[in-house]
């Protein structure tokens, strides 16, 4: 029996070449400052945003919690999406590590709405409510189905965000499939947004590793705060050198992931079982089924034939294609689909 693991695009195994370029990685201590595969990689990516600087961090859920934590105060607060990363799924480390609230935005498909934006805010001179700080969006958004922000529309936030004394912070932990997706130029984000937080092991298929992206200040400010935090590491460019491979080799290649999502898509269209398909755009793909059935029901039975999907809630089913799901386990996929139920 073929495995096909499609809960998440963080379950690749590193490539023979990255292997090769990890375990020929120069290393040394980066608590001192001295991995040049650490330096190196985060000049590339601050490179590649048109960016001053960047950290080097061992999760998405850090370089978010750091960006956040070096834009607040205590008793500020966060405006975000409902279905954000930072407010569902970082463990409460919004209010536990920046003693920061949070206000949320209820947009279809995860996406913060310019003109929603007005509402959210709280008034400088309420001494009842907190202070609206930081204007976090999320890029592509994972519980909104991969769905990408049209670039006009982060200009016009990140411009409301600035008449309105917000800092800006987008969780691109996905932004190289949103590249991919809408043809958008890297070099225009980075001054966009006062802090990036980019994923390495997601869609580019590296086993460890985030980076934050900022003005020198910022990435300053950053770096004490992860040592804080406990993400001081040692001779890590062992796992850096994995991201400058990717960055080299495993960006243009999501393009395949995306198609291989809308084939997904269309054959679970075809299906009576299937209620409601999300709009595909990415590599994500969050289906429904029918009333009457019960989603952990539909997980279990793939599962039973060696297809493992994973619930979002709120009767969210997900599949993520990813760097290690080829032709042959598609063709096997689509076998497999219709003996769901």
């Amino acid at each position: 029996m073929m495995r096909i693991d499609l809960r998440s695009d963080t379950v690749t195994q590193p490539t023979a070449g990255m292997k090769d370029a990890m375990f020929s990685a120069p290393v040394g201590d980066d608590v001192f400052g001295e991995d040049p595969s650490i330096n190196a990689l985060e000049v590339k990516v601050a490179s590649y945003f048109n960016a001053e600087a960047a950290l080097f961090c061992p999760s998405g859920t850090m370089t978010n919690q750091l960006a956040i934590r070096v834009h607040t105060r205590p008793g500020d607060e966060v405006i975000c999406h409902e279905y954000s990363h930072i407010y569902q799924y970082e463990g409460g480390g919004v209010m536990a590590n920046s003693g920061a609230s949070v206000r949320l935005s209820r947009g279809p498909r995860g996406l913060v709405d310019p003109d929603e934006l007005a509402s959210l805010l709280r008034s400088a001179n309420d001494p009842h409510a907190p202070t609206s700080r930081v204007l976090s969006v999320e890029n592509t958004m994972n519980k909104g189905g991969g769905a990408c922000y049209d670039f006009k529309d982060l200009i016009a936030l990140g411009t409301k965000a600035k008449e309105n004394g917000l800092a800006y912070h987008l969780d691109g932990a996905r932004l190289w499939n949103a590249l991919i997706a809408k043809n958008d130029e890297a070099r225009a984000y980075g001054p966009l947004f006062d802090t990036i937080s980019v994923c390495l092991s997601k869609g580019l298929g590296c086993p460890v590793g985030s980076v934050l992206v900022g003005n020198k200040e910022l990435i300053a400010r950053a770096y004490r705060l992860r040592k804080m935090m406990g993400g001081g590491m040692r001779q890590a460019g062992i796992l850096a050198a994995a991201g400058i491979y990717a960055l080299n080799h495993h960006i243009e290649r999501l393009a395949e992931d995306h198609k291989r999502a809308q084939v997904i898509a269309q054959a679970l269209n075809s299906y009576s079982w299937i209620s409601k398909v999300e709009p595909v755009e990415t590599n994500i793909v969050i289906f429904y089924v029918t009333e009457g059935l019960r989603p952990d029901a539909i997980i279990e039975k793939l599962a039973s034939h060696d297809v493992h999907i994973v619930s979002m809630g709120e009767g969210k089913l997900r599949m993520v294609t990813h760097l290690d799901f080829d032709d042959d386990q598609m063709s096997e996929l689509l076998r497999i689909l219709p003996q769901a139920v």
